[in-house]
Order: structure tokens, then C-alpha cells, then sequence
């Protein structure tokens, strides 16, 4: 039954998604949609996807500034992981996130898995701390048509809580990163593992707190958190400009306040996990924030659908050409992502986690 899983939990998304789109497209003129996509100015299009690939090579320099605590990384290899690693979430929606941290260790053998997989986990971090960071400071003093007194206070309360939450998580991440070891030692101390499957479970949590804590190393030096938040606010800055230009290039006369507002909402619609990069999620919540800013329904959904093409095309065309190359072999990817391989990975790095926390208790104690 634990075979078939897997096929059973992307069933479930599917139909998710298919109802999601269902809800999103019930009540539009597919005639008006497809007539606003016509009339809309391809050539800004297009530049808008260029912006959006320039992005994703921003991306792949932070993934690089990440990795740099625990091995070094051609940017070569971690480009071909990133584009690849898109596509798959096109195809199959955030469960397509795992291809990323596996590409890059089968391309470049100085990158072990679990280093990949946990600062995947960082950048997702910073994905989310950033977007809604800028997100939070617009929302200050963004002013929506149409906007009553009590809404304008309702929207900068909402930008003061959202933006109080995200300093108490990054002081919860860089405690964690001062006090990493101690956190290692009381688990290690506390956990007590008799069956062999709790040890296993325990020698994961272990690895995987130890690795975090490594990568989370960029909040610990000045330079590298400089450099990590350089390269974040670059990439969401470009998204937000890919976004205007495909306002303009519907007619739309939005600001940057407008753009990062959609980008916000945006944002929560593709953590929702259906396949598609989260088909349907992404196109409800982008279509209704863009409802909210004055714009026809109908409008709005042709909006929401080039924006998701805009966001993961690039990538996608660029995965498939690295497939098509040879650059990834496509069984050996499936071999890397069972979850036997997966374990193998924690494995191998729990040698380090032990002798890590040997060597701490050996300088504690002289």
C-alpha cells in the first residue's frame, strides 16, 4: 500500500487542482478571457519572461551563496539543477521540488544530498520572509481604489503583523543558529532510541538540524547575509518588474505598490501544492487580487494565466532542453528519488553529525 502512496496523494491534488479551476473559471466569458489574451502586447510579453529568467539565474547565485558554508558549487551544474528543477514543479506542482536538491549532487559530486536538501529548505525560508516582508512594508501604505478609512487601517494593520511575525521567525532562526549545538545535544540526550526505526527517525532529526544550522551559518557572518539577502531581493524585485511589464503590456497603468501587491498573493497561491505549479491556486488568488485592484474579471483570469506561463516557462523550456541534451539522466533522477536514496543520504551524513557533536563535547569538557 506505501507504493502506491505517492499516486494516491498526486490524485488528490489533481482533483484539487481540477476543482480550484473548476471554482476559478465557472462563472467567466471564456470568450472575453481569450479575447484579452489577443489584444495584449506579446513583445512586453516576452520581455517580461526574459526578466523572469534572469531572475532564476539570480536564483541559482544565492543557491550557490547558500551552499557555500558546505561545499563548493560549479554554477554551472546548480543553473541546469534550478531550470530542471522548475520544470518539474510545472509538471507535477510542488512535489517537484525534490528534483532541484537531487539534480545538483548527481551533477556535481561535491555537493553531498542532504547539504542540497537543506538549503533548499533555506531558501525557502528566505523565499517566504522576503516576499512577504516587501509585501508586509506595501501594504503600509498602499492605497487600493476605491478604499474606505477603516479598510486603509485594516491593510496597514495587516502589513504591522505580518512584518512583527517575520522578525519574531528570523530571531527564532538565528537563536536556533547560536545555540545549534546545546539544541543537538538536549535532543540527542532526550530521544531515547530502543527500536531501530526510532534511531533511524532520531539520526535524521539529528542530521538535518546540524545541516540547517550550517546553512543557516549566512545569518551568522555579515558578508554572507549580505550577500544571500543581495541576491532575494534581486530575484522578488525582478519578479515584481515582470509583473509590471505584463500589466502593461494588458494596458494596466499599475505601480510597483500595485505589482508587489499581486506578487504577495501570488506568493500564497503556489504554496497551495496542486500539480501545474500549483494550477489553479496560483490563477484564483493572482485573479482576485487583481479583481480587488479594479480590474474586469475576465481580464483579471487572462492576467493570472500569462503570469503563471511567465513565472515557470522559461525554466521549463530550459529543463526540457537539458533533458533533451542529455545533461540529466532521467532514470537515474528516479533511482535518486526514492526514498530509500533519500535515507541513504542521511546516512551518510550522520558520521558527521556524531563526530561534530564529539568533538563539541571533548572541548566542553577540557
Amino acid at each position: 500500500m506505501t507504493g502506491y502512496r505517492k499516486y494516491i496523494e498526486f490524485a488528490v491534488l489533481l482533483a484539487l487542482a481540477a476543482a480550484i479551476v473548476w471554482w476559478f473559471g465557472r462563472r467567466l466569458d471564456w470568450h472575453q478571457v481569450k479575447l484579452a489574451v489577443g489584444n495584449s502586447d506579446w513583445r512586453l510579453i516576452l520581455l517580461a519572461a526574459l526578466v523572469i529568467l534572469i531572475a532564476y539565474f539570480w536564483r541559482a547565485l544565492r543557491w550557490r551563496a547558500f551552499l557555500a558554508p558546505l561545499a563548493k558549487a560549479s554554477i554551472k551544474e546548480i543553473w541546469i539543477a534550478t531550470t530542471v528543477g522548475f520544470g518539474a514543479v510545472l509538471l507535477i506542482g510542488r512535489a517537484g521540488e525534490v528534483v532541484r536538491p537531487v539534480v545538483l549532487p548527481m551533477r556535481d559530486k561535491r555537493v553531498r544530498p542532504a547539504a542540497s536538501f537543506v538549503t533548499i529548505m533555506v531558501e525557502r525560508v528566505y523565499d517566504s520572509m522576503t516576499v512577504f516582508l516587501l509585501f508586509g512594508l506595501n501594504l503600509l501604505w498602499f492605497r487600493p481604489a476605491g478604499a474606505t478609512a477603516s479598510d486603509l487601517a485594516g491593510t496597514r494593520n495587516g502589513g504591522l503583523l505580518l512584518i512583527t511575525v517575520l522578525v519574531i521567525a528570523l530571531c527564532a532562526l538565528v537563536t536556533f543558529r547560536l545555540k545549534s549545538k546545546k539544541i543537538v545535544r538536549w535532543i540527542d540526550g532526550k530521544i531515547d532510541a530502543r527500536s531501530r526505526l526510532a534511531r533511524r527517525l532520531k539520526r535524521a532529526t539529528l542530521s538535518i538540524l546540524e545541516q540547517l544550522a550550517t546553512a543557516l551559518g549566512v545569518l551568522a557572518n555579515a558578508r554572507e547575509l549580505a550577500v544571500t539577502i543581495g541576491w532575494s531581493l534581486l530575484l522578488w524585485l525582478s519578479v515584481a518588474i515582470a509583473n509590471l511589464i505584463v500589466f502593461k503590456a494588458f494596458g494596466l497603468h499599475f505601480g510597483f505598490s500595485h505589482a508587489l501587491f499581486v506578487l504577495g498573493c501570488s506568493m500564497i497561491g503556489s504554496a497551495i501544492p496542486t500539480p501545474g505549479g500549483a494550477a489553479g491556486a496560483f490563477h484564483a488568488i493572482t485573479g482576485a487580487a487583481l479583481v480587488v485592484l479594479g480590474v474586469a474579471k475576465e481580464q483579471a483570469a487572462a492576467i493570472a494565466i500569462i503570469l503563471h506561463l511567465v513565472d515557470f516557462a522559461p525554466a521549463a523550456l530550459f529543463g526540457l532542453f537539458y533533458f533533451l541534451r542529455g545533461d540529466v539522466n532521467f532514470a537515474r533522477l528516479r533511482s535518486l528519488m526514492a526514498t530509500t536514496a533519500v535515507e541513504h543520504a542521511v546516512e551518510d551524513e550522520k558520521i558527521k553529525v556524531i563526530a561534530n557533536t564529539k568533538q563539541f563535547k571533548t572541548a566542553a569538557a577540557d
